[in-house]
């Protein structure tokens, strides 16, 4: 069970931001788990902006972690009154977070990758695969249909009683590149370990943030039933940086189809 909040949906600081079980969103009325809530402060410049580390001074007003509620938020006024005091709430304010929670993931992958906890390439993930020396996979949004149908074959077969490995597709290759210091990434696979799971959990909360259901929908790109929804690579279909559909054309699908695992490979070396 939760506990009630000592200030509701305002905390006192940064060292209160992080006590207790459970705070309100200030747009629900609802208590969640930290968990499930964004922290907003504002800056000296009184514009709010977001804190994931629940770390930035000031107080800090809660709102429940998904694109809905922080742009009703925004549209409601409801930082100001919150805050009691006049801010800037931008109209692009759930943008922004969203692509702070892009970066954070990109971050903790490239700190997974130091710690070793990450396999690049097609080749090296379905063998990690195979030996099943993944918990998690992550591909390219503008990846090929074909080598993402492959791995994810795999997962599927692989699935023990818990169901397949999250599979997650919330990155452009760009972007990838640059976590993990290396070209032309478009699959990669993660290792058990701390820095993965940190990237897991990351993964999970930004497609929580865009799933339209107000984070009650699937946080993993296939759960049980083979369900999907925000960040899914679904055929035909990957979810890009800012949550929009980056499709596959019919002829770049013909084009994969040439080898096992070349249209792949061709890219991610």
């Amino acid at each position: 069970m939760l506990t009630t909040p000592d200030r509701l949906d305002l905390d006192d600081g940064p060292r209160t931001a992080r006590s207790g079980t459970g705070r309100m969103c200030a747009v629900t009325r609802e208590v969640k788990p930290i968990e499930a809530l964004l922290r907003f402060v504002v800056g000296p410049d009184g514009n709010v902006v977001v804190d994931l580390k629940r770390k930035l001074p000031g107080r800090g007003l809660w709102i429940s972690a998904s694109r809905k509620a922080v742009t009703e938020a925004v549209r409601r006024g409801v930082f100001g009154r919150g805050f009691r005091r006049d801010v800037k709430a931008s109209p692009e304010l759930a943008e922004t977070t969203d692509a702070m929670l892009v970066r954070a993931i990109a971050d903790a992958l490239a700190v997974a990758g130091k710690a070793g906890e990450v396999i690049a390439g097609f080749t090296k993930v379905e063998a990690a695969l195979r030996s099943r020396q993944v918990v998690a996979v992550l591909h390219a949004t503008d990846g090929s249909d074909d080598g993402i149908r492959k791995l994810d074959a795999i997962v599927r077969h692989n699935a023990g009683t818990d169901g397949p490995c999250p599979v997650f597709a919330v990155l452009p290759s760009a972007q990838l590149d640059l976590a993990l210091g290396r070209s032309n990434v478009i699959h990669a696979a993660l290792r058990a370990g701390p820095a993965a799971d940190t990237v897991v959990a990351r993964c999970r909360g930004l497609i929580r943030f865009r799933d339209a259901t107000d984070g009650q929908g699937p946080a993993t790109v296939r759960d049980k039933a083979g369900a999907s929804g925000p960040g899914i690579a679904t055929p035909g279909i990957a979810t890009g940086a800012a949550g929009g559909p980056a499709r596959v054309s019919p002829d770049e699908s013909r084009g994969d189809e040439a080898s096992a695992s070349g249209a792949s490979q061709r890219r991610d070396v």
